[in-house]
């Protein structure tokens, strides 16, 4: 049966760990009718965290697609991992969504993980709302996460409900239900076993003036994205509901606000008036301007894709899982209709892939069959054999390639050998079939050691990765501890003379290659730059394959391991500022052999430096055990940011070393009693010290 589109809700449900998201999930399936019951994180029943490892730990770690309907509203829903080994999830989501909701703790408010997932949000112009959640827990605070969202975050939230039940004197439990500022009513909510109850009444005395002034900022907002809004209340008159929500959808589609809702999850408050909101204010498919990708022939042109069924087919692979019958591709739909038994042209690989069947994804799994699937959809696609994460499915006849997905860099290794020479080749088929369901994961074989050295976001990654390979594939092998992925750079700028002056069969050899080697300033470790600086009649006198040959081998010096510890050459860029060659003794292989020398006299004198990855720790702690917190992470060379105290609690920023910081979570269970919690994402690479550096190298 066709969707109408105008009724298709894309969704992500992003924040921090331990915000919520999956219970929101739960809620949203159990208020909705699908479920007959909401799942709990703790007892590891909910229907999003269905594998073994994420019911162990409590904790998402995969992304999974649920599909509900809400009133005349079909949704599809991503529930994404917050914490930030698993970022590749969020990002893969975030790049297919058309809506996503925010979910923030009431008592721990903006993390750090929270501004990850923002930042990615807005890299892909997502439009969200805010759900502030547990706000039945002890210390929990709404004005503050508020300020927080709007200083951290530099986010506009407009709150369309406030909690009761909160105040200086609040008490656990206290918080009752919510107070509706575009009706003006009172809402409370009994979750019950078969079906939520929700219960619309007026407001209380004691709670109009607030609930008055509440509505009034909320207007007051408004009144920016509504000439009509405006008239109506310099005249003095009523402003009619279907106005506010009209005007509200409109400012939170083109990103000028972001709605915010509250409650409590665990408890079913919150969740249907959360339901409603996504389906009045967050955007349809239609809403969304058309996708835009590069003609296949002619990358410099720019092709548009209305989503319309009547457009031709084009749609994105976001992810991939492993099935013993065939692959599961998940696929956004952006326009035209992909049937069962058909073909599909992957532009980028130049394949045309067999689209055997459709399915309906429900968590992880293929629920429904599928005949059709439509410009809107997310399905589950199984028949091709060359696409990866990223690629772009299109009509052979009308080909596009759509914008990949980036990935953040891997930050930690270790190495993993197989018992027997009987297990190494499933071990190498099994790295592959995992690189090709995550990618940021990374294996590569060390050809000097013949260990497989795999890579990834963090120590919770890599542990992850193990038990996949010894529980679900039953491997034997032994698998190291993990080590820090170093990056190497040079300090200064250099210029220096490289020389060819040999004897090859007899023939002399004659070739100079001037460079300059500088670094670069930049957040992020790029792969170093190679740029000329010959004058045009030094060009047009050198020739073309002298040129490409010189070019050709710094290329490849540039792309090898530094000299520290053969780590990946970073932020510096290499120029190409003169050359001394003869008729007679010059040639390609003189020429490689000057860029050579030149390459690594300039890396030399420009003194290489190691770098290291730094992560940005934010813990959360009773105050009682701040010191003992605060002098561990000095021992572990960190630099101290900001301390803040929140009601009994404080918060601790701080840049680690990811080096300093394996193990962590044991230790700041120990020294806290289990009450401190932490969180960490990458900030950057910084030099490392002497000492580091000496160790690292084995100097």
């Amino acid at each position: 049966m066709t969707t109408n589109i105008q009724q298709i809700r894309n969704i992500g449900i992003i924040a921090h760990i331990d915000a919520g998201k999956t219970t929101v999930t739960e809620n949203m399936l159990f208020c909705s009718g699908s479920s007959h019951r909401a799942g709990k994180v703790d007892q590891g029943t909910t229907v999003t965290d269905s594998d073994e490892e994420e019911q162990q730990r409590g904790i998402t770690i995969y992304s999974a697609c649920v599909k509900f309907q809400w009133n005349e509203v079909h949704i599809n829903l991503l529930d994404t991992p917050g914490h930030v080994d698993f970022t590749a999830e969020v990002e893969r989501c975030l790049r297919v969504l058309d809506g996503g909701v925010v979910v923030f703790s009431a008592r721990e408010g903006v993390e750090a993980q929270s501004e990850t997932v923002w930042r990615q949000a807005n890299k892909y112009h997502v439009p969200r709302m805010i759900f502030i959640n547990k706000l039945d827990r002890e210390g929990a605070r709404f004005e503050g996460v508020l300020d927080e969202i709007r200083t951290r975050l530099n986010g506009k939230p407009l709150p369309l409900q406030i909690p009761v039940g909160l105040g200086p004197e609040h008490i656990e439990n206290s918080f009752r239900g919510i107070i509706d500022l575009i009706t003006m009513e009172m809402v409370t909510f009994d979750l019950q076993d078969k079906k939520p109850l929700l219960t619309r009444s007026p407001i209380p005395k004691e709670l109009a003036d607030e609930a008055a002034i509440y509505r009034e900022q909320m207007l007051e907002a408004l009144y920016d994205y509504s000439n009509e809004m405006t008239e109506l209340a310099l005249a003095e008159e009523p402003i009619p509901r279907e106005l506010i929500e009209s005007t509200i959808r409109k400012a939170t589609i083109a990103q000028k606000i972001h709605p915010l809702f509250c409650g409590s999850a665990l408890h079913g408050i919150g969740i249907q008036t959360l339901l409603d909101g996504v389906a009045s204010f967050l955007p349809s498919p239609l809403d969304k301007p058309p996708i835009e990708g590069a003609d296949s022939k002619k990358p410099e042109k720019t092709l548009k894709r209305k989503p319309s069924v009547g457009e031709p087919f084009c749609g994105l692979v976001f992810k991939i899982l492993p099935y013993k019958t065939g692959d599961l591709y998940w696929v956004r739909i952006y326009s035209g209709q992909l049937k069962g038994n058909s073909r599909a042209l992957n532009p980028t690989k130049e394949k045309k892939e067999n689209i055997t069947q459709l399915w309906q994804i429900h968590s992880s799994k293929k629920e429904q069959q599928l005949q059709i699937a439509e410009a809107g959809d997310i399905v589950g696609i199984i028949g091709p054999r060359h696409s990866t994460t990223g690629d772009t499915l299109c009509d052979s006849s009308s080909p596009i390639v759509l914008e990949n997905i980036d990935f953040p860099e891997t930050v930690i290794s270790m190495a993993v050998e197989p018992d027997s020479t009987a297990d190494k080749q499933k071990l190498l088929e099994t790295l592959e079939m995992l690189k090709k369901q995550d990618p940021t994961f990374e294996a590569l074989e060390n050809e000097e050691t013949g260990q497989m050295v795999v890579s990834g976001m963090g120590e919770l990654h890599l542990e992850v990765l193990k038990h996949r390979l010894l529980r679900d594939f039953n491997l034997n092998v032994k698998v190291h501890k993990p080590r820090v992925s170093y990056r190497e750079t040079i300090h200064k700028k250099s210029a220096v003379i490289g020389e060819c002056h040999r004897q090859v069969g007899g023939h002399s050899l004659f070739a100079k290659i001037g460079l300059e080697i500088e670094p670069i300033a930049q957040e992020e470790s790029k792969p170093p730059i190679i740029l000329s600086r010959l004058t045009p009649e030094a060009i047009e006198a050198l020739p073309t394959e002298y040129f490409d040959e010189i070019l050709g081998e710094l290329r490849d010096r540039a792309a090898g391991g530094g000299p520290i510890m053969g780590s990946p050459l970073v932020n510096f860029r290499i120029i190409l500022t003169d050359y001394e060659l003869n008729e007679e003794n010059s040639n390609e292989t003189a020429c490689r052999i000057a860029a050579s020398d030149a390459f690594e006299k300039g890396l030399t004198k420009a003194i290489p430096t190691l770098l290291e990855p730094v992560m940005k720790v934010e813990i959360s702690t009773p105050e009682d055990y701040l010191g003992e917190l605060t002098a561990d992470l000095l021992k572990r060379r960190a630099t101290i940011t900001k301390t803040e105290p929140q009601l009994g609690f404080s918060t601790i920023e701080a840049q680690t070393p990811l080096g300093e910081l394996f193990g962590y979570s044991n230790q700041i269970r120990s020294l806290s009693q289990g009450f401190a919690t932490y969180s960490m994402e990458p900030y950057a690479y910084l030099p490392a010290p002497p000492e580091v550096m000496h160790e690292a190298s084995g100097f």
